[in-house]
């Protein structure tokens, strides 16, 4: 056993242990805040996967619908397994657990929704991470990377802030105006592109699309804000001739006829002695083929003396409209009683009191007669293509329908 001396004290384990501590004391540290961060990643990407929805396997970007056993749904996934059940004459049910589900058994998991607003998101100009109820308002107003941004407001040489009394309700209007216009105009007029040259990188950033500032003599081009200047240096419309111009004006003349054609006829058919509006309910039916398509009918109705019935179709009669994802619904105005003489009619659909689709402004015309009761079908004019699943959700289906009579 070897001998100590005097002059070297031994060292006590409590004093070997208080050195390996405050060695180890940064190290344990870092390791700790290492841990707790990619546990709070690893908790944020299982909250994604555990609140995300059934049907499309993505985060709820608004309402939340649950089945009676808690399985959650976006309000459009939602809308549209309602609606391919009424397609298949079957109750819908969860994708989950087949239990049955409809508008009234399915309810609104507010938690969920706060939730999902809380779960951080990457802003898709400056890709720092703000909570997803935060994110649309920095993205439209806050965020300095975007590429279309207000300039300075300059008044007589002096900046804005110093005419604050006097512009502040100005400016506040005019941010809430490009707010809405951005919001409106995103989906249209925006662009994504990855930010870095790597076309493998799987983060983009939104960037903003132009025209041309000759696009009113004709010019087509369509690209990135950064790039105009470059191709309306080398633009070649300015060089056109005069008469290649005034073909192009006529054209232009052409399409705004067009696009305001449909509003003058409306007010001229409110001149018309005899008008009649009607409420009506189509109610869903099958065909007694051997395969039950869905059709909507009305009861009959009476207007100018004569008794009507409109009928209404999905796809155009499809034999499975389950089996496309864009839908289509047809509608069909037929006189029910006997004509003596011909009934030139004129008619548009409009949204009932009741409805819950938009319907766009579509003036339609057919001259009833005995050998011609039946007007052609035409597309019920949605403004959106997904108001068909939400018109498809429900039982009956609520429109106002606006008749007007020649006499001449």
């Amino acid at each position: 056993m070897a001998e100590t001396s005097e002059s070297e004290p031994v060292p006590s384990s409590s004093e070997h242990l208080d050195s390996d501590i405050k060695d180890d004391a940064p190290l344990a540290k870092k390791r700790k805040l290492l841990s707790e961060k990619e546990q709070s990643e690893k908790l944020e990407h299982r909250l994604g996967g555990i609140l995300c929805c059934a049907v499309c396997l993505d985060l709820p970007p608004a309402a939340v619908y649950q089945c009676t056993n808690g399985h959650l749904m976006c309000a459009p996934c939602f809308t549209h397994l309602l609606a391919d059940a009424r397609l298949r004459d079957e109750a819908a049910t969860c994708p989950n657990c087949r239990v049955e589900i409809s508008k009234t058994s399915a309810s609104r998991n507010l938690a969920v929704e706060k939730t999902v607003s809380e779960l951080p998101s990457e802003c898709r100009y400056c890709t720092h991470v703000y909570p997803r109820h935060a994110l649309q308002h920095h993205e439209d107003s806050l965020c300095e990377e975007r590429r279309y941004k207000f300039s300075q407001i300059v008044v007589d040489g002096a900046p804005c802030w110093t005419w604050r009394p006097a512009l502040d309700d100005l400016l506040r209007m005019l941010g809430g105006v490009h707010a809405l216009l951005l919001g409106a105009l995103r989906r249209a007029y925006l662009v994504s592109a990855p930010v870095a040259p790597c076309p493998s990188c799987p983060r983009r950033r939104y960037v903003r699309l132009t025209g041309c500032k000759f696009a009113c003599i004709g010019c087509g081009w369509r690209g990135p804000a950064h790039e105009a200047s470059a191709h309306e240096a080398g633009c070649e419309c300015p060089a056109r001739s005069a008469a290649d111009l005034l073909a192009l004006l006529a054209e232009r003349e052409r399409r705004a006829r067009d696009a305001t054609a449909v509003y003058e006829q409306i007010f001229d058919l409110l001149s018309y002695e005899k008008i009649t509006f009607n409420d009506l309910q189509l109610k869903p039916y099958r065909t007694e083929e051997f395969v039950h398509k869905l059709y909507y009918e009305t009861s009959r109705f009476s207007a100018f003396g004569h008794q009507w019935v409109v009928k209404a179709f999905v796809n155009k009669n499809q034999r499975d409209p389950t089996q496309s994802s864009q839908r289509e619904i047809t509608y069909q105005l037929l006189l029910k009683s006997k004509a003596t003489a011909a009934l030139n009619v004129q008619w548009l659909c409009a949204r009932g009191p009741w409805g819950e689709a938009r319907l766009a402004a579509r003036v339609a015309a057919h001259c009833f007669r005995d050998d011609a009761p039946d007007a052609p079908p035409l597309p019920l004019p949605l403004a959106e293509p997904r108001d068909a699943n939400r018109l498809l959700a429900t039982k009956p289906l609520h429109c106002r329908l606006i008749m007007f009579l020649s006499t001449k």
